[in-house]
């Protein structure tokens, strides 16, 4: 049975959701829904003097406007990402491994949307952690004016006929289950508990960027730690 997960193309993600593309045969991006001010969109926490810190994409959006049309507000931004990041990560152990392919990264990063940037973040990423689902925009199906849990199921059942949906525990308190079993499709659950490792602060910092993980553990060490919290 063929596995479809759905997210909105959050920024440099945290470990769970690359837990969740580790599972995944089809990950969807939601990119053409609705833009949340503030969110994981456009920003996520890293680690800084030992303690979590925001590092935010600055973007210029009107209200309503779907990811797909929200644009980064100042030119600088990559600069200052690459040069933040250096500064919050460079003693860590495998720094000398990790930077070279952070920064190609954010180098080589498109200049158009947030949607656009997010998606190729975390295409790399998942390539430098041997991830080898299927992605996809959601911007490139046929959808109509689909929403809510009918927008998930169809997604489903284009992509995988008959096959599951594997959804964050979280929707569990807003999602339909008859929506998707009407739809033939089966609805799995994937529950995420961020596995701790050590960092250069004293006590534990969970919900990090998956980044944090690879400058403390190196790309292998985090792709198994991924393979292991597999459901």
């Amino acid at each position: 049975m063929r596995v479809v997960a759905i997210h909105q193309p959050n920024y440099l993600p945290w470990l769970g959701y690359f837990a969740k593309i580790s599972e995944a045969d089809e990950f969807v991006f939601l990119d053409d829904v609705q833009y949340s001010k503030n969110s994981y969109i456009n920003r996520v926490k890293v680690l800084h003097a030992d303690k979590p810190r925001w590092l935010t994409v600055p973007v210029s959006f009107r209200y309503g406007d779907t990811i797909d049309n929200v644009m980064p507000a100042q030119g600088d931004w990559v600069r200052r990402h690459i040069d933040g990041l250096k500064g919050f990560y460079q003693k860590s152990p495998f720094f000398g491994e990790i930077w070279s392919d952070i920064k190609d990264i954010y180098c080589e990063l498109p200049c158009d949307s947030l949607a656009s940037i997010n998606i190729e973040l975390i295409e790399r990423l998942s390539s430098l952690l041997k991830l080898s689902c299927t992605f996809k925009r959601s911007s490139s199906m046929v959808l109509g004016d689909l929403v809510g849990d009918k927008r998930l199921a169809k997604i489903v059942s284009i992509l995988a006929p008959g096959g599951k949906y594997l959804s964050g525990e979280g929707g569990d308190n807003y999602q339909d289950k008859t929506t998707f079993s009407s739809a033939g499709i089966s609805l799995t659950y994937r529950a995420f508990v961020n596995p701790a490792y050590t960092q250069s602060s004293d006590q534990f910092v969970s919900g990090l960027s998956v980044i944090d993980a690879a400058f403390h553990l190196g790309w292998t060490a985090t792709a198994k730690m991924l393979s292991q919290n597999r459901t």
